[in-house]
Parts: structure tokens; C-alpha cells; sequence
């Protein structure tokens, strides 16, 4: 069978308490569904924005050198993007090759299919999912794209006990909501059962 590849924007190394717990080694892939206005790794939907297409065998070999600061510390790997959760299958086949004490950490914005979703979720230690704005036409204003997906799989984590290990990640958008819809959108993640929010503002570069 073909080993799984991914086309990644980047690795970045010695991320201390950034991304989770300890130390921890982002690894960002390309490709993403939405095209939020103030990306911050526009690369992700360039295509000159892969750095180079790796197998999980060869991520690996890239990571393993930092073992002991994972072990030491409880950090791990971090996958981000983009979207990682477009990559599911490359992040379940590093899982098995990876030290299983290490921990796996996921930043998504969970608007892909559930069965992506549910292909990764039982490996994950943490969620931080950012969910930009509940409301369905402030959300797509923003992404271009609806958010049913997004609603649909918080619902899922909640209902498979993975609520705890989730991070909501709620921004004021500059532009496109206010505090008021920032709080709702709170109260209506609250309301499925989680508990555990990062309130805070885009910050909008100057041209």
C-alpha cells in the first residue's frame, strides 16, 4: 500500500506552552476550506505555499530529536495549518509510528466532514478549535463559507465526551462582529456543554 504524504507550509520547533502543554513542535499543513479575510498563513491556500510534501515516516525522522523535551515537559506535536483535519489519515499514521507518550494537539476550525473528524479525535489530547462567529452569515461573511458543519461537530465532540479536552477559541473580528455576538456565541457553545473559552481580538495589520 502507498505511504499517506502531506504538503505541509512549515515546522516550527520549541513552541513552549503556545499550542498545549510543555514544549511542542507545530507542524502546519496546506490547504484549508475556508478563506477567512485576516488568515494569518495565507501560504495554506497558495498554491506556491507548500514547502515540500512529506510521508509520516519522514516527519518522524524530523521530530524525533526532540523526545526528550516532549517527554520532560508533556508536549508533543501540534497540527495546525490550514487544516489539519483535511490530513486525518497522515495524522493517524504518525500516530502510530510517534512515542505514545507524546501528546497530539489539533487547531481547526472543524468545517470538514464528520468522518475526518472522527478518524482523528480518539488520538487527540487537546482541541482548540476556533470557531469565528456562530451566527451563520456573519461566519460566512468572514470564511466564505456556512458553518453547519462547524455546529455539527461540536455537537459530536460534546456528545462523545470529548468537551473537557476542547478549547473554544472565540475572536472579535474587527470589521465583522462586536461583543455582543462574541458573548452569544459563547452562551450557544456553553448551552452543548463546553466549558472552557479563549476570548479575544484579531489584530488587523495596516497595509
Amino acid at each position: 500500500m502507498q505511504e499517506v504524504k502531506a504538503p505541509i507550509i512549515g515546522i516550527n520547533r520549541h513552541r513552549l506552552t503556545t499550542d498545549g502543554e510543555g514544549v511542542t513542535t507545530l507542524v502546519a499543513f496546506h490547504g484549508c476550506p475556508l478563506h477567512c479575510k485576516y488568515c494569518l498563513n495565507p501560504q495554506c491556500l497558495s498554491p506556491d505555499g507548500v514547502l515540500r510534501t512529506i510521508t509520516p515516516n519522514e516527519l518522524y525522522s524530523e521530530v524525533e530529536i526532540d523526545d526528550l523535551y516532549f517527554m520532560a515537559t508533556g508536549g508533543g506535536i501540534c497540527f495546525g495549518g490550514g487544516e489539519p483535519l483535511l490530513h486525518s489519515k497522515f495524522i493517524v499514521e504518525f500516530a502510530k509510528i510517534m512515542n505514545p507518550e507524546w501528546n497530539i494537539v489539533l487547531e481547526t476550525s472543524l468545517n470538514v466532514p464528520l468522518k475526518q473528524l472522527e478518524m482523528a479525535a480518539p488520538l487527540v489530547k487537546e482541541f482548540v478549535v476556533d470557531v469565528k462567529d456562530m451566527d451563520e452569515q456573519t461566519y460566512k461573511a468572514y470564511t466564505t463559507q456556512g458553518n453547519a458543519l462547524v455546529t455539527s461537530n461540536l455537537k459530536w465532540l460534546a456528545e462523545n465526551g470529548y468537551a473537557a479536552k476542547t478549547l473554544i477559541r472565540l475572536p472579535l473580528i474587527p470589521y465583522y462582529n462586536i461583543e455582543a455576538a462574541q458573548e452569544e456565541s459563547r452562551k450557544q457553545i456553553e448551552n452543548m456543554g463546553f466549558h472552557r473559552f479563549d476570548k479575544f481580538e484579531y489584530i488587523v495589520k495596516q497595509m
